[in-house]
């Protein structure tokens, strides 16, 4: 998970260490704001501070705030607006205005760790609070569209931040489509994890730094778990070793299935998947030839075919 994705997780630690921590958080944009609803900022009681709110705009103004709130019950709503020239030392080309809520993690208390702890148990979970009263809760139902859309954003009095776990791309071949691939995942903010039991595909001076897992994989996929934050991506063209995947992935909750290899290729896939007993809603999940069609040549051209295809569905349903 990116550093700056974990400020729950860091303002807990602060906190339990005994050095006191301040969580703020962007609750609402207008015009050209340096980062988004939902991102944040932690500051100690002495002023350290991790994250960011607004790239260097007013988080100044901001650990000021922090510090005077101490272990406050309350939390406060800060309001700015960053001139155009602030906006431009930091890389914007006009400023805008950000709301950012800022709350004692003392003030959270339980609800906190239960937002912490939900997101190491890879279960997507909301933290809501409503900024007049103060009243706080943690749910994991409703909100539908928000979690879809992965989308934090007040509602009245309300700022739902949503907690999504990561995005997880599961590449089924360690093959060279997979080598252009894992970066491009990891530059849209997946962690990606390939698959392969062939210990000559499977070499780590392939895909130096990345999580490899040398096994068959429908047992790979049961052992790493299949969600609705999860893709699953299979071009080794061998049906012993894509098809357990497919037949996993289909009657899991992932978001996005796609499978490497012809129309003839798909044609005698679906035939083996229809003699299987899968039903056609199942099969219809697969998209193959997987990727967009955009005339793609070679495996980088192929990889970004497949990393827009995935980002589509994920946006767009």
């Amino acid at each position: 998970m990116d550093d700056l994705e974990r400020m729950p997780e860091v303002a807990l630690e602060w906190h339990r260490a005994g050095r006191g921590a301040v969580l703020a958080t962007v609750v609402e944009t207008w015009g050209s704001a340096p980062r988004g609803v939902g991102a944040q900022l932690v500051v100690s009681n002495d002023g350290e501070m991790a994250g960011s709110v607004s790239g260097g705009c007013v988080e100044g103004a901001v650990v000021v705030e922090a510090i005077e709130m101490g272990a406050a019950d309350a939390g406060r709503m800060l309001e700015f607006g960053v001139s155009d020239d602030e906006a431009f030392a930091v890389g914007l080309a006009c400023g805008g205005r950000i709301r950012v809520w800022v709350e004692p993690v003392a003030a959270m208390g339980a609800l906190l760790e239960e937002v912490v702890a939900s997101r190491a148990a890879r279960e997507a979970v909301a933290y809501c609070v409503n900024v007049e009263t103060g009243e706080r809760e943690v749910v994991r139902n409703g909100h539908a569209e928000r979690f879809r859309a992965d989308q934090s954003g007040m509602e009245g009095d309300v700022f739902v931040h949503i907690h999504n776990p990561p995005l997880r791309m599961i590449i089924v071949g360690a093959v060279h489509v997979a080598q252009a691939l894992v970066p491009m995942a990891r530059l849209a903010g997946y962690d990606p994890v390939i698959v392969d039991p062939r210990p000559a595909f499977a070499a780590a001076a392939r895909f130096p730094g990345e999580r490899i897992v040398e096994d068959w994989p429908d047992e790979a996929l049961d052992a790493l778990g299949l969600d609705a934050r999860t893709c699953v991506v299979t071009l080794t063209h061998d049906p012993k070793l894509d098809d357990p995947a497919i037949e996993r992935a289909v009657r899991s909750d992932i978001f996005y299935l796609g499978c490497l290899g012809s129309k003839r290729t798909h044609a005698k896939r679906v035939a083996r998947l229809q003699e299987a007993g899968f039903p056609e809603a199942e099969i219809g999940r697969i998209h193959a030839p997987v990727g967009l069609d955009i005339g793609s040549r070679g495996p980088g051209e192929i990889a970004v075919s497949i990393m827009g295809q995935v980002t589509q569905v994920l946006r767009k349903g």
